[in-house]
């Protein structure tokens, strides 16, 4: 087949080819053709075995003729290009419509979402007052119900690989060389007159030493700023002096609240500190075992510089000085008597977030973190009670992302997260071991709602590994809601506190619920039952592990 090289230079698809001026197909006659009658036209034959391929071409001066080829090249070119636009176009629509604020997604969601109408008249389920009514169904299209059947075949790939193994508990020395500054800073025994780990430290500065100057918490949150302002006017008053030496009480907790957030932990805390005998730390959540020590201020911040343990004890000053008070007192000296003062510490951090380990710990078994928060606790404080406010994971999770999410909350935009970090999670089980997975930072940086958080059970076993059971109080957020005075008796029995006159009971079991939900996330309504039935199924065989761990079905969360 040949083809005149002044015509068909630029050969179209042969849909388009015969439009093309002078080419009319394969019995076009080069030696006929107007266009190719003349001296130093040389043919290209484009089947034949020889081509000319370095012949001058002459630049025609037809110009009609021109303009005909040109437009049959640029037809070709406009078509292309309309048809990308169109492409760009719809791709841009999708990310609009999809709301994607953790960056473009190359794979647009699978799941669809139909109609939705929200109750604004429903209560956050952590609403003590409210925990009593029931959500109302919603209405929607049958579209929410599609997405089930694909996301329950990755629930069903992550419960096949579920396996509950005893994690191996590190020896003493193994943490004596992660951490040598606290372990010379924090001693051994402590004095024998307190319920607390409290022990008396020699101080070297004078009085016009700031023994604040340089803590963390005070340097970095204005907020604090008033609390360590008091603590510089007392300080000098509440030293011990003996033989020329000044010496400062330090205290630890007594107790720890260690989770779960958006569990209640909030509500206990406000009712706890009304108790005559327990005081907090200066700060609610000092976050310290679990960030503050490994120089995390805000997670999304990254890394500053590690707060000591000296910043850590300084928030316990408050406490040590009326612990002192008690300790100095003549009676106290005569009689040997104890003090009852307890201190408490309310991170809701510490029993889950171990994300800082992977930059600070190496030694690592196939992901898994070779120690653990409760590793260091244990190891000054093996007497140490922990108190641990639970609620059902599904509600939980819900709760969170819309005290968290800062825009464009929606039921809609909370299921494609929970699909999202379900696919995420899966990807991580397929490799590596659930405790890898649970504790995985980058995993959990990734997912765009907590789905890790309750995960209670794994989290519950790994603190067995190195308390007692009776050391460690596990109560449920419906249990607390329902009847707040029966729950506060557990607490006040688990920490050994005494008997309270009738108005002090009341104050602490009849104050209003704390942190209940926004009134702007009220309006939200409940989750789609769709998310609900992916999440109860998520859930289901951490739940039924963990209610065999405790001997108690409550904590199957059937009836919520």
């Amino acid at each position: 087949m040949r083809y005149c090289i002044n015509c068909c230079i630029h050969l179209l698809p042969n849909d388009l080819h015969r439009q093309c001026f002078r080419c009319r197909g394969p019995n076009h006659n080069n030696q006929k053709c107007p266009v190719f009658r003349g001296e130093n036209k040389i043919p290209l034959y484009v089947d034949s075995k020889q081509m000319k391929l370095l012949a001058v071409l002459e630049v025609r001066t037809d110009h009609s003729e021109s303009w005909n080829g040109l437009f049959c090249m640029r037809r070709g070119r406009l078509y292309s290009l309309i048809f990308g636009l169109i492409i760009m176009t719809l791709v841009m629509a999708s990310y609009v419509l999809t709301g994607a604020k953790r960056g473009l997604l190359l794979i647009p969601s699978p799941f669809h979402y139909g109609a939705f109408t929200s109750n604004p008249s429903l209560m956050d389920n952590e609403s003590l007052s409210d925990m009593k009514d029931h959500y109302q169904p919603s209405k929607m299209n049958i579209s929410y119900v599609k997405d089930y059947p694909s996301i329950k075949l990755i629930i069903d790939t992550i419960t096949s690989k579920i396996e509950f193994i005893t994690r191996q508990r590190p020896d003493l020395e193994e943490l004596r060389k992660q951490e040598p500054h606290m372990f010379s800073v924090i001693p051994n025994k402590f004095l024998p007159n307190s319920k607390n780990p409290c022990w008396y430290e020699e101080y070297r500065g004078n009085t016009t030493t700031d023994p604040y100057a340089t803590n963390s918490y005070s340097l970095y949150s204005k907020r604090f700023r008033t609390i360590f302002d008091y603590l510089r006017k007392v300080f000098w008053n509440h030293l011990y002096h003996y033989k020329d030496k000044h010496y400062r009480l330090r205290c630890l907790p007594h107790f720890y609240i260690i989770g779960q957030p958006k569990c209640g932990t909030t509500d206990l805390y406000d009712r706890l500190r009304l108790h005559p005998d327990v005081r907090f730390s200066a700060i609610k959540e000092p976050h310290w075992w679990t960030r503050k020590r490994f120089g995390i201020i805000r997670l999304r911040d990254g890394f500053h510089d590690r707060y000591p343990v000296e910043d850590y004890l300084d928030l316990f000053d408050l406490a040590a000085h009326q612990i002192q008070g008690v300790l100095q007192s003549d009676v106290a000296k005569e009689r040997g008597k104890m003090n009852n003062i307890i201190i408490g510490e309310a991170s809701a951090s510490t029993m889950w977030d171990n994300n800082a380990w992977i930059f600070f710990y190496d030694n690592s078994t196939e992901g898994e973190p070779p120690f653990l928060i409760q590793d260091f606790i244990h190891a000054f404080q093996p007497n140490a009670k922990l108190i641990i406010m639970l609620r059902d994971p599904v509600e939980r999770l819900y709760s969170d992302y819309l005290y968290f999410a800062s825009a464009n909350k929606s039921v809609e935009d909370f299921h494609e997260k929970v699909a999202e970090s379900l696919q995420l999670f899966e990807n991580c089980m397929l490799d590596y071991s659930l405790r890898a997975c649970v504790y995985n930072n980058t995993l959990n940086n990734a997912m765009p709602v907590r789905l890790q958080v309750g995960l209670y059970v794994v989290y519950l076993l790994d603190w067995l590994t190195v308390f007692d059971k009776d050391q460690i109080l596990v109560l449920r957020l419906e249990d607390h809601a329902s009847n707040v005075k029966y729950t506060m008796h557990m607490v006040f029995q688990f920490l050994g506190l005494g008997p309270l006159s009738e108005k002090q009971e009341a104050l602490i079991t009849k104050s209003p619920a704390s942190n209940t939900r926004r009134p702007e996330d009220r309006s939200l309504g409940p989750m789609l039952p769709t998310t609900k039935a992916i999440l109860r199924d998520f859930y289901r065989p951490f739940n039924t592990k963990l209610a065999q761990v405790l001997f108690d079905d409550a904590f199957l969360w059937k009836r919520t």
